[in-house]
């Protein structure tokens, strides 16, 4: 690190600090839904718990967590200093006062709309433009990580960019991409309507243009796992990365079928019609392509470091894995929780499975397995890796932070098993507590205990995590020297130029998202459908 580790821990910070404010949050709901505390708050309480707890993860842990690595992995992986410094301040502080005014109207109760964007449900303006500000922030740092990667290709003219860098770029460019649709929507319908400018929102349109948003912010949040899966896993395990290329091909392939899809969320809606809603199953299963090619890809590098171990036998490698080390341990969790999560949003993309589970628990466990397991568990890892580079401070044990993830996916597991479950059996999410006196109801009662015992599991890992944090900032100092990016079995020297520049598969992108949203969109600016449902704005 050269010119950034202030920049870096300050978002690290305030990414850990919302984690943790999100984690306590979403332990009370749990509690208050369960017939232990089913007397206990209101249900305006419930769901200012809920909104505050979606923005903290969805939006704040998330987005500062992600421009922070971004920093890094500019000044690491580029082995150069950060352009633009004083613009990445100026983002950071664009979205902290961002975040202040959002949060504000929370604790207000004027904002309780479940982190979502469905109109004719309206939070204080405020809310809104606050929000805003923190995309502001991102987009700055997007531009940040194309200026910096442009500067590193001028400098060095027909090399490879470094993977852990061409993969940041491409989060950057496809949150520059998806962000679009909700940009949209709330500068052009839910503002002006929360300002009292107008009077009426057209709900088909701005759900439309809200999913345009909504499934590729996922990826977004997943890409900076997938970076330490391609960059990070192998070095760690003792290993090489089995192929750069196929590292460089599944994250073009998220940024190409990642964007279009958002609309499978509204397989339920009257507005579209079923070819619409036809054209977006086919969509999202290709969107499970780049994650059956990570988990080839990432198994052959594990297992490339297993036999380098000494491990023998078909599966004698998996054992010979240094399984005490945080980043492999947690890749391994992470898998699992993918395994299950991913075959939970298989079900959500079949047009008929999905109206059985549609507004379900069953949602509730995929998300949580997806974005709660999987991709949070990573944040995790990478921090643990990164963070005695920033200080110059080695961890004293490694036994605590082998603790954390291991409470982290029981904890996941506990939780989101029975969720799947009571999904199965119609339970229905977004609702504040349940009517335990009803015999049907009744019987969910124990489930709904077992993944409140699943959740303060959950807020034991995170509050080690912070523990773990925290002492390592105590510790001796030390300077950290060991390598951090992994090695290609096959080192490219040069790559196709269509696996090094994103001018093509923006093109390709915008094609596709004019055949996914293009034909909705214009169907309701037109002339909107009766079906659509004009709301007048309460």
């Amino acid at each position: 690190m050269r010119n950034a580790e202030r920049l870096c821990l300050a978002h690290f910070w305030v990414a850990f600090a919302a984690f943790l404010v999100a984690s306590v949050l979403g332990t009370w709901q749990m509690w208050v839904r369960s017939p232990l505390g089913a007397n206990v708050g209101t249900p305006g309480q419930y769901f200012m718990s809920v909104t505050a707890h979606g923005v903290a993860m969805a939006y704040v842990l998330t987005t500062f967590f992600i421009m922070g690595f971004g920093y890094f992995v500019a000044v690491t992986a580029l082995a150069r200093t950060l352009p633009g410094k004083l613009w990445g301040l100026v983002a950071f502080w664009i979205s902290i006062l961002g975040v202040v005014m959002a949060v504000i109207p929370i604790l207000m109760g004027q904002a309780s709309v479940l982190f979502t964007f469905y109109p004719p449900l309206t939070a204080s303006p405020w809310f809104y433009i606050g929000l805003v500000l923190v995309v502001v922030g991102s987009w700055i740092w997007c531009a940040l990580m194309i200026v910096a990667m442009r500067a590193w290709k001028r400098d060095n003219p027909g090399l490879p960019v470094p993977l852990a860098m061409f993969a940041t770029v491409a989060n950057a460019v496809m949150w520059l991409w998806t962000t679009a649709g909700v940009a949209v929507e709330l500068l052009f319908q839910v503002i002006p309507a929360s300002l009292g400018l107008v009077q009426t929102i057209d709900v088909g349109l701005a759900r439309t243009l809200f999913s345009w948003t909504l499934h590729a912010i996922v990826y977004f949040w997943l890409i900076p796992a997938y970076i330490a899966f391609y960059t990070m896993v192998p070095r760690a395990a003792g290993g090489r990365l089995y192929s750069d290329t196929m590292g460089r091909l599944t994250f073009i392939l998220f940024l190409v079928y990642s964007l279009p899809v958002g609309m499978h969320h509204l397989m339920m809606d009257p507005e579209h019609g079923n070819g619409t809603k036809f054209i977006q199953v086919l969509l999202t299963a290709f969107v499970s392509v780049p994650t059956l090619l990570t988990i080839f890809t990432i198994t052959a590098s594990l297992e490339i470091a297993g036999r380098l171990r000494g491990g023998r036998g078909l599966f004698g490698w998996i054992a010979a894995l240094p399984w005490e080390r945080p980043m492999v341990l947690a890749t391994g969790l992470a898998f699992i929780m993918l395994g299950f999560g991913g075959f939970g949003g298989l079900i959500n993309m079949g047009y008929g499975m999905n109206a059985m589970v549609h507004n379900t628990s069953w949602v509730t466990a995929h998300f949580h397995l997806i974005f709660g397991g999987s991709v949070v568990i990573m944040y995790f890892a990478i921090a643990y890796e990164i963070w005695p580079r920033l200080i110059g401070r080695e961890h004293a044990s490694c036994a605590p932070l082998r603790l954390q993830l291991w409470l982290w996916i029981i904890g996941m597991m506990v939780m989101t098993l029975p969720w799947h479950w009571l999904g199965l059996q119609g339970q229905w999410r977004r609702v504040a507590n349940f009517n335990y006196a009803d015999p049907i109801i009744a019987g969910w009662g124990p489930w709904v205990i077992v993944s409140l015992a699943g959740g303060l599991i959950l807020l034991t890992s995170a509050i080690l995590l912070i523990r773990n944090l925290y002492v390592l900032h105590r510790s001796p100092a030390l300077a950290v020297a060991r390598p951090l990016y992994a090695l290609a079995v096959h080192p490219p020297q040069r790559v196709p130029a269509a696996l090094n520049s994103f001018g093509l598969w923006n093109l390709l992108v915008l094609v596709l998202m004019l055949v996914a949203y293009g034909y909705p969109i214009a169907q309701f600016v037109i002339e909107p459908s009766p079906a659509a449902v004009v709301h007048r704005v309460r």
